[in-house]
């Protein structure tokens, strides 16, 4: 199979979550989500909830994570420093596949800046809707 240089954009920090990042690690040393558990110590749900963007690991098994998966602390929380490359791609990988591909996680990247402007709009009208209720 002819090979191409990874894509300079698979990881970049506007089109990779935390999730998609321990995810490619994973994926990138051969294990399965149940294997990568078991070695953290660590429930398959909690896995998954951190790759699926759910939830996030704490400060230790963050450290774990990292070393497990031989990428940086830094790499994992942000995309820069020691990581992945990106996947070498195929010549035989459809473009407009990757254009879809990137626009997809720009949106996922929107939704989770909107849901958490959400959650702070809501809790500003909860605190007025309180000290409307005390007056």
């Amino acid at each position: 199979m002819d090979q191409t240089s990874p894509s300079p954009d698979w990881f970049s920090f506007e089109s990779s979550t935390f999730g998609d990042r321990v995810a490619g690690a994973r994926e990138s040393i051969g294990l399965s989500q149940a294997q990568l558990a078991r070695r953290l110590g660590v429930k398959l749900k909690t896995l998954q909830g951190w790759e699926n963007d759910v939830s996030e690991p704490r400060a230790n098994k963050l450290q774990l994570l990292a070393g497990i998966l031989n990428v940086s602390l830094t790499w994992l929380l942000t995309a820069e420093g020691d990581g992945l490359d990106g996947p070498v791609q195929s010549e035989k990988v459809d473009q407009e596949l990757l254009g879809v591909l990137q626009e997809l996680r720009l949106v996922r990247a929107d939704m989770s800046r909107n849901a958490e402007r959400l959650a702070r709009v809501e809790k500003r009208l909860a605190k007025h809707l309180e000290t409307a209720a005390v007056a």
